[in-house]
């Protein structure tokens, strides 16, 4: 289950600071865990995709997008279709948690998130980008991401109301879509949980904030 490596070591069975060796949560801990910060999360998150070709790419976007509660995905221009085979092999079903639509330009959905309450970032090596831990992320965003050669287009860029980059310190100047995508979507939900204070502390493998399972309307409160 690589998306929660409960030793914080890469699997290394390091300690959880308490002097308890930290351990893989079951899955009932996992699904109580996801719970309690969905309690902790309002703000809402979507994406727009600008023709993202290879659908494997796609795929991998949906399931991130799902794991981390985004609402919509703007499928726009050349982008490939979650219904492609090689996009649901990596979405692993997770398309049917996120509404998806296609057929607009970019800046049409731009101006469609835009009418929604959505401030579209887009994510871009571009002139006056700010580096991604200094967007305005906070809020109800529309992440956009571009073409996996070309980027956004300029009709994105001109329609986005911020644009944004990710900070990059080795000698690879760029990312694969949907890498950069993880690592967007990442920080707009951290931006949310540190300005709550949602910071869950894990005790003997068990969080004090996540482990009442009778909170009333906890089921319901599931975002799919």
């Amino acid at each position: 289950m690589t998306g929660a490596d409960s030793t914080g070591a890469g699997g290394t069975g390091a300690g959880t600071g308490a002097g308890t060796p930290a351990r893989a949560l079951r899955p009932v801990d996992v699904k109580r865990l996801n719970r309690a910060w969905r309690r902790a999360t309002g703000a809402r998150l979507a994406l727009l995709l600008d023709s993202v070709s290879q659908p494997f790419n796609v795929g991998s976007i949906f399931r991130t997008a799902a794991a981390l509660g985004a609402e919509q995905i703007w499928l726009c221009g050349d982008s490939a279709s979650p219904e492609h085979p090689s996009a649901r092999k990596t979405a692993l079903g997770t398309d049917r948690l996120v509404a998806w639509e296609c057929g607009l330009t970019a800046a049409e959905a731009a101006a469609q998130a835009t009418a929604s309450g959505l401030a579209v970032v887009a994510i871009e090596l571009a002139s006056g980008a700010l580096p991604l831990h200094e967007a305005p992320l906070d809020g109800d965003v529309c992440l956009a991401l571009g073409h996996e050669d070309r980027g956004c287009s300029a009709a994105l860029l001109s329609a986005a109301s911020a644009v944004a980059y990710i900070p990059q310190t080795g000698r690879v100047g760029s990312l694969n879509v949907a890498a950069a995508a993880a690592i967007a979507l990442a920080e707009a939900r951290r931006r949310e949980w540190t300005a709550g204070g949602a910071g869950l502390v894990l005790a003997e493998g068990r969080g004090a904030a996540w482990a009442d399972e009778g909170r009333p309307g906890d089921e319901g409160a599931r975002r799919e």
